[in-house]
Formats: C-alpha cells, structure tokens, sequence
C-alpha cells in the first residue's frame, strides 16, 4: 500500500501554521463558531468528535483539522465529552446526522457501540472518517491509520529493550480497556514478545489501565512499582499514560532506574527528557493525522474519491496518499524523540 511519510523536522512547522486554530475549539455544547451545518451557504461542513477534549494530542489534531479546512474553505467544528467512552459520543454522532453535516472525523471510543448511531448518520448522507481509533471496517467509509499496529507495537518494544539493555521485566499502562488503537498495539506487542528472539529477555508482567485520565494513571503507575519491585521498564502507549507515568518517576526514587516509553508529544515531555526521566520515546504528528482526516474528508464529501481500494487524493503539503484495503490510509510511521531533537517540535 502507498503512502507518505513526512520530513521530521518539517512536521513541526505544520504544527506551528496550525496551532493558532486551537483557540477555535469549542466546548462540547456547540463546539465552537466555526460550524454552521449543513446549509451553510454551500460550503463543505465537518465534524471533528475526538475520544475526549481537554487531552492535548486531540487539541493538537483537531489544530492540524482546523488548518486544513481553512485551506480547503470549509467549515470544520469540534465537539466531545469531557470523558472518553462511547456512550458519550453516542449523541454527538446523533447531532451530526440531524444537522446534516458533510462529514463526521471521529475518533472511536469502542470498534462496535457506536455502530448504529454511525449508520443513522450514514444513512444522512454524512460520510463518516475514523481517525487514531478505528470502529469495525463496515461501520464508516474511511480509516485515517497514523501508523500500522505493527509497526507502533514494535517501535516501542525497540526503545524499552535498548533503554534496559534487552532484559527485565516490563508492564504496559494503557488508556481504557476497550480502546481499540490500545488494544491493537498491546496485542502486537505480546505476539512480537513471544515470536521474536531479539525480546527474549523481555517479560511482560502487567498490563494497567489508566483510562487516559492523568490522576489514575499517576497512580496505577505508583502500583506497578510497588507490585513488581523488580520492573525494569514501563511502555505507555497513550499520551495521557506517559505524561502522567514521567510525572511519578520523575520525583520517585525510581528516576534513572525504570526505564520509560511509549507515545507523547514533544510538549508534554520535554521536561522529562530534558532531566533525564526518559530517554526517548515516539509518535506521529498528531497534526498531521487531523489534516489528512480532514483532506480526505472532503475529498470523499466533493465526490473526488469514493472510498475503495486504489483510490488516491492530494491532502496539501502532505502530499498524494492512496486508500488501502478496508477502506485505511496510513499516515506512516512512528518517529522517535529524544534530547538531541526533541527542541525541534512545538506541538
């Protein structure tokens, strides 16, 4: 499958163009002033419904969104729950549909529960994009992929074994138990774990869920120290797991000791490289994951794709991507930061 995979150090000036659209978020009542429905004089109307607000990599792709679609000259508005869970996005879905949005860019809560709310808005004519966590393949018309399970789960079984020398025992801090990208990725890692002989000194003994709330992943991190006083590393694959985590150890006697990774932003652990809490860690540009969501989008909303296999679109200064099998792009691949480059992104 074709795709395209961004310069490093340009995706921070995507980032930079994009973030004075963050002060265009809007709360979960009416997500801001920038959507105006379905009638609004034409012009193309999306919806960008993340798993929650207030979780600084969702501010950060709904920004990569909202730059695209000021580009594209369309309309684009956030809404959310304060919580990630699906019943929550359930009538926001149901909002959409009745507003007669364009587009709906979601991110899913649960690969199933939302289904049917999906194929009401669906069945309103609103083509429905998944980005970052995806519902099953025939529940929307596009899957916007930032990275394969593959090759997420095996960047970050690659850091934590360099980070303790290929050998101890590791745990994993995951967001909500039913988070699919979450579930994905852990379950690729547990077969890479069994499979590869480069890990056979790795042993997972824990796998903890801090529902991508930063007070309760704080504390199933305090857990894993103190029930496996023998942990040598901990991957949390969520940015709201890894901020939290880097917090804990940071001021704990376990700061240089156990080692950390998983999936940040720069911003969040710029502090923690930079005092030695972790020594790297990876992601994708959320930035540019919401820009492609929203390119694609409108290239399915105008008619200029129609979703199957082979069918390819222009998504800015990304460049040309093309869909794959079940309906997924991919974005590319996971890039890692450390002290040495990590002063070169601002997202």
């Amino acid at each position: 499958m074709k795709f395209h995979t961004r310069r490093p150090i340009a995706l921070a000036a995507i980032i930079l163009t994009a973030s004075a659209a963050l002060t265009a978020c809007g709360s979960d009542d009416d997500g801001g002033d920038s959507g105006s429905g379905g009638d609004g004089g034409g012009s193309l109307s999306m919806t960008m419904l993340p798993k929650n607000l207030g979780n600084p990599y969702f501010d950060t792709s709904t920004a990569g969104a909202q730059a695209a679609a000021e580009e594209l000259g369309a309309e684009l508005e956030e809404v959310g729950p304060e919580t990630a869970s699906p019943d929550a996005q359930v009538s926001y879905i149901n909002t959409v549909a009745q507003q007669g949005k364009d587009a709906l860019i979601l991110s899913a809560n649960d690969p199933e529960a939302l289904c049917d709310a999906i194929e009401e808005a669906r069945s309103a004519d609103v083509k429905v994009i998944t980005f970052d966590a995806d519902t099953n393949p025939e529940c929307r018309d596009l899957f916007i992929n930032q990275a394969t399970a593959e090759g997420i789960a095996a960047k970050q079984l690659e850091l934590i074994s360099e980070q303790i020398g290929g050998e101890g025992e590791i745990a994993i801090l995951s967001a909500a138990a039913n988070a699919t990208n979450q579930n994905a990725w852990i379950e690729m890692m547990e077969t890479e774990l069994a499979d590869n002989p480069d890990y056979a000194g790795l042993e997972l003994v824990d796998t903890v869920y801090g529902d991508d709330d930063d007070q309760k992943s704080f504390d199933q991190t305090e857990a894993l120290l103190q029930n496996h006083p023998d942990l040598k590393g901990i991957i949390s694959p969520t940015t709201v797991g890894i901020a939290a985590a880097a917090r804990y150890l940071s001021d704990s006697q376990y700061k240089g000791k156990v080692a950390l990774t998983g999936l940040g932003t720069p911003n969040q652990m710029r502090e923690y490289v930079e005092n030695g809490t972790v020594e790297s860690f990876a992601l994708w540009n959320p930035g540019d994951l919401g820009a492609l969501a929203a390119y694609a989008a409108a290239a399915l909303a105008n008619g200029d794709i129609s979703g199957e296999e082979g069918d390819s679109f222009e998504a800015g200064d990304l460049g040309e991507f093309e869909v794959g099998a079940d309906g997924v792009v991919l974005l590319g691949e996971p890039f890692t930061f450390d002290a040495e480059n990590i002063g070169d992104f601002d997202f």
